[in-house]
């Protein structure tokens, strides 16, 4: 503790593992600390399961009938990566795939009137697809082609259409797209938590789109990667990187103070101790003075011991629902995943973790002011 540092970092949320991470490896000498006696800060998986119990106080411990607590990996906050994303693209540019496994999961869903269908997301689901009728399927499917074909550097691709411009409600118009598909495209292509995208310019929710073509196309089965032993294994991956460059970590680390002189960081006090920094970087919940509460979000985990009805008994999947179905001002969705593995020829089944996350505004959390230094 009683050393200078180049950058000290607090939280070991994926943003603050990737940059001390990215850090340590341009030659910054990086303390990294957290209260928590484990990685990934408010988005960590919980192990074992008598650890997810104890944390929301819930009496007694599990029931024998789920089996060994260590077997389980619980998401607090679950999130799907996009198999061609940035996030991905990171991954493999730093090499941290080489302390991750991942899975590719089985399908994205999308719930309307009461039932459930697989979202098209080429044109031989499209053309294929109950959620619409037949002249539809044929709009739709145009529409995909189109957005397939649309390149920003090549005009001749437009089709009369001003990317920086025409806003996407005018495109959805332009090709005659109902309330319903426009309502999966949206929300369960372009991934858009509210509708106020229709109003702004298509270019973004065009890339959107292509994004979730191009992810799909990358695995078949669907857009969506999830590492195997849950999504804390992000923040760790990176977390490896910074320590094999020097990173120093602290965990189960309690913050006294944050030190400011003549308004700039110089060090944070521990446990009595000092450690002093050139830099700080922190989770925004270890500087609750320089932070407004904005919105909020409800999540609610659902341990079943089957999957999803109707999704072809999906191991895994992704199911959303559009606002106007729940006569809210956003969308939900529903992460649904579990693991099989096998153990001397006999099978052992994760039952299901399936989270139902309905934003209400958002960000959560915005600073105030940022913290120099």
């Amino acid at each position: 503790m009683n050393e200078e540092y180049d950058v000290i970092v607090l939280g070991t949320g994926l943003t603050e593992c990737i940059l001390s991470g990215i850090m340590s490896v341009n030659g910054k000498k990086v303390l990294h600390m957290d209260r928590n006696p484990y990685y990934g800060g408010e988005s960590a998986s919980i192990t074992p399961l008598e650890d997810l119990y104890k944390r929301f106080k819930i009496p007694g411990a599990p029931p024998s009938s789920m089996g060994r607590g260590r077997d389980w990996n619980v998401d607090l906050i679950p999130k799907f990566l996009m198999a061609n994303g940035q996030l991905v693209k990171m991954l493999l540019y730093t090499e941290v795939t080489r302390y991750l496994d991942f899975k590719v999961t089985e399908g994205s869903f999308v719930y309307k009137g009461g039932k459930i269908y697989k979202v098209p997301s080429t044109e031989a689901e499209a053309l294929a697809s109950s959620l619409m009728g037949l002249f539809e399927k044929r709009r739709f499917r145009k529409f995909l082609v189109y957005v397939a074909n649309f390149d920003e550097n090549d005009a001749r691709t437009f089709e009369g259409v001003d990317p920086k411009k025409t806003a996407m409600r005018e495109v959805y118009k332009k090709f005659d797209l109902g309330q319903d598909v426009i309502d999966f495209t949206g929300h369960a292509l372009a991934l858009y938590r509210t509708d106020d995208y229709l109003d702004q310019p298509c270019s973004e929710t065009i890339n959107r789109i292509k994004l979730y073509s191009e992810s799909l196309a990358r695995y078949g089965k669907s857009p969506y990667l999830y590492p195997l032993y849950g999504l804390g294994e992000l923040p760790q991956g990176f977390a490896r990187l910074s320590a094999i460059y020097g990173g120093t970590y602290m965990l189960n680390k309690p913050i006294e103070e944050i030190i400011v002189q003549n308004g700039k960081v110089i060090g944070v006090k521990s446990e009595g101790e000092i450690a002093r920094c050139k830099q700080l970087i922190c989770d925004p919940s270890y500087v609750k003075d320089r932070v407004e509460k904005v919105g909020q979000v409800i999540r609610v985990i659902c341990i079943l011991s089957h999957p999803i009805k109707n999704t072809n008994d999906a191991n895994s999947c992704q199911l959303w629902s559009s606002w106007n179905q729940l006569n809210r001002n956003s969308s939900a969705s529903v992460t649904c995943l579990y693991q099989k593995i096998w153990e001397q020829k006999a099978r052992s089944l994760f039952p299901v973790h399936m989270m139902l996350q309905l934003t209400l505004r958002q960000p959560v959390m915005i600073l105030k002011t940022s913290i120099r230094g």
